[in-house]
């Protein structure tokens, strides 16, 4: 097997691909070509590129560098496989998707600006009425589809000789999802009584709403959070970025290109799509006001920032590939900005953050337990097995017990991201906890206007995702990561 060879086909690969991401789901695009890229790249997914990477990967020394980057080309291979099998249904999900639109009490609404929508709707009924039509289309359009892309993600698993689509994720990642589990159940656990209190007063005071009356409909608007609207101005949503940047030392950037252009078929989910490593990173955000503006902006700027500083001499695998669990936390840092009271006040004058930081934090406890729901309930859709048909149920049930509302069971299927994404979210999460803290231990409370703590940051994204997390964390500060430490860090330990 040529390497070498196999190695740059896949960077054009990634870069092509996500390009192509890039201009569909920013609005530029109608059609979600990624048909034509599949095929000028097959070689790279075929079953002698997997079957030759495993060769190889059985030869390499424990520890070197070349193992890693085989393990990540091996991943790679496996889910390019995949894609291969799947790529006609996610370009026709991405087709249907980009042309459904929803009829709602006389309006037309896209289907991909429905949540928008419902986001600014203040009206509970009319936002579980878009919610009505938006179910109904996911289930009568997109999910026909979706249950081939799950099926098909299953049935080449096995061809490739793996007990389980889970299986072979966890063997591929080199995570130990069952270990994952074990401590997602016991935050779900350890927060269960701690929940409605966390959140029902922000309910009430954002929606006027108790837990017992919240419906899923309303969770668009909850996280919307117009209320605190007064605090984050639009126009101060990119300058408050800049100025964050520049405070870490981090000066004009040719290679970011930041799109916050509306489109009509622009996707209402912001993105970084990073074309080429470091050299052309696009920062993505269709903004829908407030708060989820500057959430959603800081969030992807974390991704922006590690990809543009990556190494640009490192190889293929350490810019492109390994563990997303990484840039991740890289993305949950700044994010975390957004409800820092010490960022709050230098960067947006908010002399009382005090609602804002309640607001938060029953935000991101919502958020981790939807996200335990969604790693529990993956791990059975994923195990063996054939049949999709009693997923619906076990799905509405597992997320309606995190989130102790009703849940519908019409996106058990739209709702799970492939490669066990959640997995990556989840430990990403855990991670920048542990970052977050070292910053603001070394560097203070505004650890943000330090130019030292930019050099430290610096110095972790030019890595790349060469390391695991469990190795940033141990080049950081020592220790191992532990989902746990979230329940202390929200202040519920």
């Amino acid at each position: 097997m040529d390497l070498a060879a196999y190695r740059a086909s896949a960077e054009a690969f990634s870069s092509e691909l996500t390009n192509a991401y890039y201009r569909h789901f920013a609005g530029l695009d109608a059609e979600y070509a990624i048909e034509p890229i599949y095929e000028r790249h097959a070689e790279l997914f075929d079953r002698a590129s997997v079957e030759g990477l495993r060769e190889l990967l059985g030869t390499a020394t424990a520890g070197s560098d070349e193992r890693r980057r085989l393990t990540m080309l091996l991943d790679f291979a496996v889910q390019g496989y995949i894609g291969q099998a799947t790529k006609d249904i996610e370009a026709e999900l991405a087709r249907r998707e980009a042309g459904l639109s929803l009829e709602v009490q006389g309006e037309v609404i896209g289907f991909r600006q429905s949540t928008v929508v419902q986001a600014n709707e203040p009206d509970a009924e009319r936002r579980a009425a878009i919610e009505r039509q938006r179910l109904e289309a996911t289930d009568e359009h997109l999910n026909p589809l979706y249950r081939e892309l799950i099926s098909r993600q299953h049935d080449h698993a096995a061809l490739l000789g793996y007990g389980s689509y889970r299986e072979m994720c966890q063997q591929c990642k080199g995570i130990d999802l069952a270990a994952l589990q074990a401590q997602t159940d016991a935050f779900a656990a350890a927060t269960k009584e701690s929940y409605p209190v966390v959140l029902e007063p922000e309910l009430r005071r954002t929606l006027g709403l108790g837990l017992g009356d919240l419906r899923r409909s309303d969770l668009p608007r909850f996280f919307r959070a117009v209320e605190e609207d007064g605090l984050f101005p639009a126009g101060r949503l990119v300058d408050s970025l800049l100025e964050t940047i520049r405070g870490l030392g981090i000066g004009k950037q040719q290679n970011v290109i930041l799109d916050v252009e509306p489109r009509p078929n622009k996707s209402p989910r912001a993105f970084c799509a990073p074309v080429r490593v470091p050299d052309e990173v696009y920062l993505v955000i269709a903004p829908v006001g407030g708060r989820d503006d500057f959430s959603a902006l800081f969030h992807e700027s974390g991704h922006t920032e590690h990809y543009a500083h990556i190494d640009r001499q490192l190889p293929f695998e350490f810019r492109y590939l390994g563990d997303n669990a990484i840039t991740e936390s890289f993305a949950f840092l700044f994010q975390h900005l957004v409800e820092d009271p010490v960022w709050l006040e230098r960067r947006l004058g908010v002399p009382d953050p005090a609602d804002a930081i309640a607001y938060a934090r029953a935000h991101r406890l919502l958020y981790l337990r939807r996200y335990t729901g969604k790693l529990a309930y993956e791990m059975e859709l994923h195990g063996p097995g054939d049949s999709l048909d009693h997923f619906a149920e076990r799905y509405a049930s597992l997320l309606g017990g995190a989130l102790q509302i009703e849940w519908a069971e019409q996106t058990f299927l739209a709702d799970v991201d492939p490669g066990f994404y959640c997995a990556c979210y989840l430990r990403a999460w855990a991670l920048e906890t542990y970052v977050r803290s070292y910053l603001r231990h070394e560097y203070g409370p505004a650890w943000f206007e330090s130019a030292e703590a930019g050099a430290v940051l610096r110095s972790l994204w030019s890595e790349g995702q060469r390391l695991t997390p469990d190795e940033l964390l141990a080049k950081l500060s020592g220790g191992r990561l532990d989902f746990g430490v979230l329940v202390g860090d929200l202040g519920l330990g």
